[in-house]
């Protein structure tokens, strides 16, 4: 096989597993139900006048499925961490006891677990999209090609096509997964 025919393949599978990693990652941020350190993964602090990820100015563990607690490395920091978790905007209602803040993870309602189906929807029509722009480019690229016939041509693009297929399929998959993660009472 040409080897730019094969650069051009290896480059639209990059792409695609790019997209799926984000997906899967997009997917951590969207709770289950059960309490999870990552819920608190986009939270950031205003730590000596920077943003900093909560992560690294505080432990946060999860002692039950029901609740988050938050150990910061400097007690001063308590009240900079409770206003980031409140500006994440993620529901959540931070409690402190002058050392630790503690979040309860109220159980999903009915409504919530469907905004949460939906959000999980959205994030996977964006992985697809990314997909298919991966797809777009691959076949943009092979059209480009000078010094290769038709045939093999046509032949590269069904190979693209049945790479998108393949990736657009697994998409699919772990949105089910996740939906009945989200649904699962």
């Amino acid at each position: 096989m040409n080897e730019d025919i094969q650069f051009i393949l290896d480059a639209a599978k990059e792409s695609m597993d790019a997209a799926i990693k984000h997906l899967e990652k997009q997917f951590v941020n969207i709770r289950a139900g059960k309490a999870s350190p990552a819920m608190l993964g986009s939270v950031m602090v205003n730590y000596y006048g920077s943003q900093t990820p909560l992560n690294q100015v505080a432990n946060v563990n999860t002692p039950d499925g029901r609740t988050i607690t938050v150990q910061p490395w400097e007690k001063s920091m308590i009240q900079e961490i409770e206003r980031g978790i409140h500006l994440a905007n993620i529901g959540f209602n931070p409690m402190n006891n002058g050392e630790t803040i503690i979040i309860n993870v109220p159980p999903l309602t009915e409504e919530r677990r469907r905004e949460l189906a939906k959000q999980a929807k959205s994030e996977a029509e964006d992985a697809k999209i990314g997909i298919r722009n991966a797809r777009k480019d691959a076949n943009n690229d092979i059209k480009k090609l000078e010094d290769v016939s038709e045939d093999v041509k046509k032949n590269t693009e069904i190979d693209v096509q049945n790479l998108t297929d393949k990736y657009i399929s697994k998409v699919d998959q772990i949105l089910g997964v996740k939906e009945k993660e989200i649904m699962t009472v």
